[in-house]
């Protein structure tokens, strides 16, 4: 006997299917089987297991292509279970997990047992990203047809910069021969080198080194000059200077094939709102000004910037009690990223409903083709996240991750996660 779940009287928002109505949602052995107005009233469903979604948006799971799960390595900061629980909070029911790991995923056992992991301890779909090149050391690359075999999504050496340009090109012509996506951590090291913070008024203030948005904007410039001499796809990670809004804006165009993706950290936060010198406000690239961070919004709402990701980046209490000077870079974001951009975005018009759920759900799942991700559309894995738009509530721990680094803590926002399904079963309810 089948099992059946209809999710009744919420209003379907569905980008990649231009719908935005209040509609039912019947969901069959994990897949979506309809959606449609009255199914609730056919007698044909009387007695079906019913969520009643009165009052809330009903979206497609959101896809974050830019997580750090810590695991192997580091299960100290996150594991898989934990941080995937972290994502089931946030409404997030795909993630893409980074290479950094220890040792790092640069060859198809390391990938194997990352797999294999996740299958046994995930709450949602785990993705893995497979090393550009080998130990993220940039300086040779790793066997992308190998990686790809063994099941990588995505090649990345995120959290390091592939420096070498015609090292990156060579990258960029193999992983266009195997239909792989690259994702690049954008900032030159020789401008970015010993850095904690935007370089601009505050880090002067407060007497500490700062990177300048050029540090991130000559390396965007590299890559997509390189994808346009390759004719590569390449996805930049983690925008953060209108310089860069602007020359992806004029890239796309000239019709290159690039992608760009923006945190919420960014976009809702600014170098000159960091309080004192608390590290867990530290992150690469670095919060900047505040026209950085407008052009960010711009860009989001015009689709020059593609996808919302949280670049979840979880670190320990001690580490990150070391001062801006030497705490490690990273905040996590899996369990505010929703609520955050709601906050920014949707409740300040600075997009509509439609363009922020495309933004942290279809257009994701597209740069990874994934086909059964992202959408509501019959046939569809029945990953359902329902939003309370108007819930105010201000994140605190204890959070589902392991580490607690967000500069989000104490902070009120507007719209929250009630319930979220995974192939059509409850992982996190209100």
């Amino acid at each position: 006997m089948s099992e059946r779940l209809l999710i009744a009287g919420g209003t379907v928002v569905d980008p990649a299917r231009g719908v935005e109505a209040a509609r039912d949602v019947l969901i069959e052995d994990g897949k979506i089987r309809d959606v449609a107005a009255g199914l609730s009233k056919k007698p044909a469903l009387k007695g079906v297991e019913t969520v009643d979604a009165d009052g809330l948006w009903v979206i497609p799971g959101l896809v974050d292509m830019h997580v750090h799960l810590r695991e192997p390595g580091r299960e100290g900061d996150e594991t898989i279970a934990t941080g995937t629980a972290a994502a089931a909070r946030g409404g997030v029911t795909t993630v893409l997990a980074m290479a950094n790991t220890e040792p790092v995923t640069d060859n198809p056992s390391q990938l194997g047992f990352l797999r294999a992991k996740a299958a046994a301890d995930a709450k949602i779909n785990v993705l893995f990203a497979g090393a550009v090149t080998f130990g993220q050391k940039g300086e040779r690359l790793s066997e992308f047809a190998r990686l790809k075999a063994a099941g990588a999504a995505a090649l990345s050496d995120d959290g390091r910069p592939v420096m070498h340009a015609g090292l990156f090109r060579r990258a960029l012509e193999c992983a266009k021969d195997l239909g792989l996506v690259v994702i690049d951590h954008c900032e030159d090291l020789t401008l970015s080198n010993g850095a904690c913070v935007h370089e601009g008024p505050a880090a002067l203030r407060k007497g500490l080194k700062g990177a300048p948005w050029a540090a991130e904007t000559v390396q965007v410039m590299r890559d997509i000059a390189l994808a346009e001499l390759t004719g590569a796809r390449v996805h930049l990670a983690h925008l953060s200077a209108a310089a860069s809004v602007f020359a992806v804006r004029d890239a796309k165009r000239r019709g290159i094939q690039i992608t760009a993706e923006a945190c919420p950290h960014h976009f809702v936060l600014s170098d000159e709102m960091i309080p004192g010198y608390d590290a867990d406000w530290k992150m690469n690239p670095p919060l900047r000004s505040h026209a950085d961070r407008a052009a960010l919004i711009e860009g989001l709402a015009d689709g020059t910037i593609d996808a919302i990701a949280t670049d979840h980046a979880p670190h320990g209490c001690g580490a990150k009690s070391q001062g801006m000077d030497l705490a490690p870079f990273g905040v996590i974001g899996l369990e505010t990223s929703l609520a955050a951009s709601l906050t920014e975005l949707y409740h300040k018009k600075a997009l509509t409903r439609r363009e922020l759920v495309a933004r942290a759900c279809a257009a994701p799942a597209a740069i990874l083709g994934l086909k059964n991700k992202g959408t509501l559309a019959p046939g569809a894995d029945a990953d359902v996240t329902l939003v309370d738009p108007d819930a105010a509530w201000t994140p605190a721990p204890p959070f589902a991750s392991k580490s607690r680094n967000t500069p989000f803590a104490g902070r009120k926002l507007k719209g929250r996660v009630a319930r979220t399904l995974f192939a059509g079963r409850t992982v996190h309810a209100l």
